[in-house]
């Protein structure tokens, strides 16, 4: 049945998230590192993850399966998940793919390399009103795609 895992601690969406799980009756599982707030009840659930920098990503890559959807800004677990047959969309309403993992991990690195030799300064772009809708229509899209083909 389809699941989804979001990597909370950073993650803006996570209202979103509740809303489209609720409408699909879906459940939810936050994991991160520390104890958030989160609606509870039935449908969501909090996992904390106290192993490390990557106890979070290790546990979801553990639990996600095929047709599973991961949220996450973080583009070496989103390409772990993939591998794992899981669906993953970034916090701005972009999915990953098999077809472009391998060039954000690419991109990713090259931004890490300027920023180590100060040709380039600062990080992504501030989260935009545009960015939640976004993601709140390719949610949408993702689990009708996953339940039309399931």
């Amino acid at each position: 049945m389809l699941h989804i895992f979001v990597d909370a601690d950073a993650c803006p969406v996570k209202d979103e998230v509740y809303k489209v799980a609720g409408r699909y009756g879906l459940k939810v599982t936050l994991v991160a590192n520390t104890w958030m707030r989160h609606p509870g009840g039935g449908g969501v659930v909090l996992e904390v993850v106290d192993q490390g920098l990557d106890g979070a990503d290790d546990w979801i890559v553990e639990q996600a399966g095929k047709d599973d959807i991961v949220i996450t800004g973080d583009i070496p677990l989103a390409a772990r998940c993939l591998d794992k047959g899981a669906r993953v969309l970034g916090h701005t309403g972009r999915p990953f793919t098999d077809e472009n993992v391998a060039d954000a991990l690419a991109s990713r690195q090259l931004l890490k390399q300027l920023r180590e030799q100060g040709v380039m300064m600062g990080g992504p772009a501030p989260f935009a009103k545009k960015d939640r809708s976004l993601f709140l229509q390719q949610l949408d899209q993702m689990i009708n795609a996953i339940r039309r083909d399931g």
